[in-house]
């Protein structure tokens, strides 16, 4: 499996809004970050898609090494 490229070494901070998918780059590789572009296509890596039950402000994982994702969960601290 390919290893993802490291986007930003700190989260950041996206409003959610209830009930609508969202598709998180988990690659690393998307000009759109941190929401996928499809970049990943080069890569055995796919997209983590979601939907927020609430509307929320919430920290998205950018160093792509979460273990929450598509949130940030401090891993960006090891790096």
């Amino acid at each position: 499996m390919d290893k993802a490229k490291v986007a930003g070494e700190s989260p950041v901070m996206e409003s959610l809004e209830s009930g609508k998918n969202y598709a998180w780059c988990s690659c690393g590789y998307s000009e759109n970050q941190p929401w996928c572009n499809g970049a990943h296509k080069e890569t055995d890596m796919t997209p983590i898609v979601f939907k927020p039950d609430d509307k929320t402000t919430a920290a998205m994982c950018m160093c792509k090494q979460t273990q929450n994702p598509p949130y940030c969960d401090g891993s960006h601290a090891k790096l």
